[in-house]
């Protein structure tokens, strides 16, 4: 189990890490936006990334649970 954690922290650091290279001329552009976006907004997309992962996590486990 502590493998697939690693295994999850390493993706998300090496997609982050992809985005932010790709985008780097348009970063500031990027905070500007967001920064110009209302807080609740902010939290309510949060949240609903937060669930989607969730989901994506539970499904996986639920289907592929044989294979891991």
């Amino acid at each position: 189990m502590l493998k697939l954690i690693f295994l999850g922290i390493g993706f998300i650091l090496l997609f982050e890490g992809i985005i932010y290279f790709l985008l780097a001329r348009k970063i500031n552009i990027m905070l500007e936006i967001i920064s110009s976006y209302e807080p609740e907004k902010i939290q309510f997309i949060s949240s609903m990334l937060i669930i989607l992962g969730l989901c994506i996590i539970y499904f996986t486990f639920r289907n592929y649970e044989t294979a891991i």
